[in-house]
């Protein structure tokens, strides 16, 4: 049978239970293989009892040396309840500089105690008593997340200064530096606002204009890496031009919300349409402008498009991709049936064929074709290359790149370009 002895309002601070007669400390610490919390107890004496139920700082300074001893054992493990009684009386009973003194030398969770508003200084300092003067029951995470954020800076040799902090806290990026970007003035102290402010409006002249397109080779909320890198190096070369005292926490922040917010207006809107209006087609090798394509992937689904439809032939054909393109579908074809052409996309190897109808097959014989293929840069390549091709076919696709008939010859210049 187990009733509860004492506890304190919140109820993450370890209990005192008595269990089958005993008094033991009880606590909850990390996770089964499972995920769900794990808990773990020891026994305690009537004399710790009594410093617990009086003294927050002794009680949450045992909590902070217990911890370690919970991750130790795992998923599984027990806890090493000799170790664990071991820390009792040294840390609930002996004097204040022997409590710092055992603290110099055994493991302790010093987040948990910043949480309760220990004195990050004094802890720094060894003087662990009475960093504890002003500790709460209550816990604010945020404040052990910032100083774990902080201590890694300083490991890595970076100290923020006020600007900095501000516009880390501007963007949530303060604590976590992989947390998407986004806008909260209200994170930041007034006073620096301004000054904020006047450096996200470099960030954004920098930009203006500059686009990150979706990248459908990789699914329906993929951007493209080339685009984002560049928008990057632009925000970043003007950011620190014109604030050159900023540290690159700070600076990457800032270019990492403009391409964050680039981004997500593209993945938002339509697919891009990579047609251009009618009119003269003197610069696409004389082609005419496709009426009927048919689309089709490495699994064998089709898709037909006509140009009486609501949609250009570039934005149905990679909205097709999006759905389609995966790691064992990665080939995919457009082809005109009426004019013997078509054109085959291999994003495995980032190249293209074309390929054209010399001869139809007569008296059951197989029809000609010339195919010739050429070397893509990125997906910026392949649209530029899907739309010269529906607006004038093979032909319109002379004035871009180098198109090479052997294979053999294409393969080995494929393989010079990725060993570069």
């Amino acid at each position: 049978m187990r009733d509860i002895v004492f506890t304190r309002a919140s109820g993450w601070i370890p209990n005192v239970i008595r269990e089958d007669g005993e008094l033991k400390l009880m606590l909850g610490a990390g996770a089964d293989a499972n995920h769900a919390p794990r808990t773990f107890t020891f026994p305690i004496g009537e004399a710790h009892l009594a410093v617990i139920r009086e003294d927050l700082a002794r009680h949450l300074l045992l909590w902070s040396a217990v911890i370690p001893l919970c991750d130790a054992a795992g998923t599984r493990g027990g806890l090493d309840e000799d170790a664990a009684v071991a820390l009792l009386d040294p840390i609930l009973l002996s004097a204040p500089a022997d409590v710092d003194a055992f603290f110099r030398h055994i493991r302790w969770d010093r987040g948990q105690l910043i949480a309760h508003g220990a004195d990050i200084d004094l802890l720094e300092r060894g003087q662990v008593c009475a960093a504890m003067r002003a500790a709460t029951e209550t816990s604010n995470r945020k404040r052990a997340q910032e100083y774990d954020a902080n201590r890694r800076r300083a490991e890595r040799g970076t100290v923020l200064g006020p600007l900095d902090a501000a516009l880390l806290r501007y963007t949530g990026q303060y604590v976590h530096g992989a947390t998407v970007p986004r806008r909260m003035p209200d994170a930041v102290d007034p006073a620096l606002l301004t000054e904020v402010m006047r450096v996200i409006a470099t960030a954004e002249q920098a930009c203006a204009g500059m686009r990150i397109c979706r990248d459908p080779r990789r699914g329906k909320r993929a951007t493209d890496k080339r685009d984002w890198e560049r928008m990057a190096a632009t925000v970043d070369a003007a950011v620190r031009r014109a604030h050159p005292g900023l540290v690159d926490d700070a600076v990457r922040t800032v270019s990492f919300l403009m391409c964050s917010e680039a981004a997500d207006r593209s993945r938002s809107a339509p697919m891009e349409d990579d047609e251009e209006p009618a009119g003269d087609r003197s610069d696409f090798g004389g082609g005419a402008r496709k009426t009927l394509l048919s689309f089709t992937d490495d699994k064998g689904v089709e898709k037909e498009w006509r140009a009486d439809g609501p949609r250009t032939a570039t934005a149905v054909f990679w909205e097709f991709v999006e759905d389609r393109s995966a790691g064992d579908n990665e080939v995919f074809t457009i082809e005109d049936e009426k004019m013997g052409e078509g054109i085959q996309l291999h994003f495995y190897a980032d190249s293209l064929a074309r390929i054209t109808t010399v001869r139809e097959g007569e008296g059951g014989a197989d029809p000609e074709y010339r195919v010739e293929y050429s070397l893509v840069d990125g997906i910026g390549g392949y649209r530029t290359l899907v739309s010269a091709f529906v607006r004038g076919g093979c032909a319109a696709l002379d004035q871009h790149g180098s198109w090479i008939a052997d294979a053999a010859e294409f393969e080995r210049a494929r393989r010079r370009r990725d060993a570069d």
